[in-house]
């Protein structure tokens, strides 16, 4: 037998509905910028961290619940590594990574960087699922789409990779690659409920950054209304409800399809910016959302190369 996992084949012609639930994963990943901003201007940012992780694990908790289900035995190995795995390496490293490094680097450059990882995610499935492999539809498709962020990003986001804390970007890398591996673990998961996967690992996830909370500097904080309710948002869609999205998702797709919202989320943060906070939109974002559309939309031709056949 070959050690590299087929998984479970996937066509590479995506649906419809594929690209609108790949738009709304990208969605609600992307409202986290906007509620992060909204939250730190009034709390410690390890409290925000794990009060997230707990309200998603509550909300997915209840949901559990209702539909007469419950985690798998402790006997079941394979679920309870996967789900350990999957809030600690793939959730709460990756928080506290990114979050640590933003003390250093601007929002920009921390994205440039992590817009990174489904390099990661297309190195990682070519040699982890046999019918993720390598094509050059995929890799130009990728490059594309990174050039795509880089525009968006601009010149001083780039300008920022000499200029900045060496420590701080490879901290960021560090999460992107973190992100990358929470993904082929997703891809590669047992069968778990869509509901009982992602509650099990952010509630792993909110224990482990519960040293985060307690360990937080409350002097001078002054919480009010929206403070709490944009933490509480941020539990409920870009933790909870994308958490639920993530797994449906990759496994009706695959890991490298669903790891292209990276390239997605600075989009359609720009489009939160614009709508909602009143930022203007440039030509340069412009050409940067169709080149990255373009990215996308490459990656995911079907290859013109012969099927991929069953490992031995």
């Amino acid at each position: 037998m070959s050690a590299r996992s087929t998984g479970n084949t996937m066509p590479t012609q995506r649906s419809l509905t594929d690209w609108v639930l790949f738009a709304l994963l990208s969605f609600l990943w992307a409202s986290a910028f906007a509620l992060t901003k909204v939250a730190v201007s009034g709390l410690p940012t390890g409290l925000i961290v794990f009060g997230r992780l707990a309200i998603a694990t509550l909300i997915l908790g209840v949901l559990m619940v209702i539909k007469g289900e419950r985690f798998p035995p402790l006997s079941d190995r394979s679920a309870w590594v996967t789900m350990i795995a999957m809030g600690t390496i793939g959730t709460a490293a990756p928080f506290y990574l990114l979050t640590h490094a933003q003390k250093d680097i601007d929002s920009a450059l921390a994205a440039l960087l992590i817009s990174s990882t489904p390099l990661y995610v297309a190195a990682l499935a070519h040699f982890r699922f046999a019918d993720e492999q390598m094509s050059w539809n995929k890799a130009l498709g990728i490059a594309v789409g990174f050039a795509g962020v880089a525009v968006l990003l601009g010149p001083d986001a780039m300008a920022g990779l000499g200029n900045s804390s060496l420590i701080a970007q490879l901290l960021v890398l560090a999460g992107g690659l973190c992100y990358s591996i929470n993904t082929i673990i997703a891809r590669g998961a047992p069968a778990i409920s869509a509901s009982v996967l992602p509650t099990g690992f952010l509630g792993i996830a909110a224990l482990a950054s519960l040293p985060m909370a307690l360990s937080a500097d409350y002097s001078g904080v002054q919480p009010g209304v929206l403070h709490a309710a944009a933490v509480i948002a941020l539990g409920a869609l870009p933790t909870a409800a994308a958490g639920w999205l993530l797994m449906y998702l990759v496994a009706r797709t695959s890991a490298t399809f669903v790891s292209l919202t990276g390239y997605a989320i600075p989009v359609f943060a720009a489009g939160i910016g614009f709508f909602m906070l009143g930022e203007q939109l440039s030509w340069a974002m412009m050409l940067a959302l169709a080149l990255i559309l373009a990215g996308v939309w490459l990656s995911q031709r079907r290859s013109a190369a012969k099927p991929v056949t069953p490992a031995e």
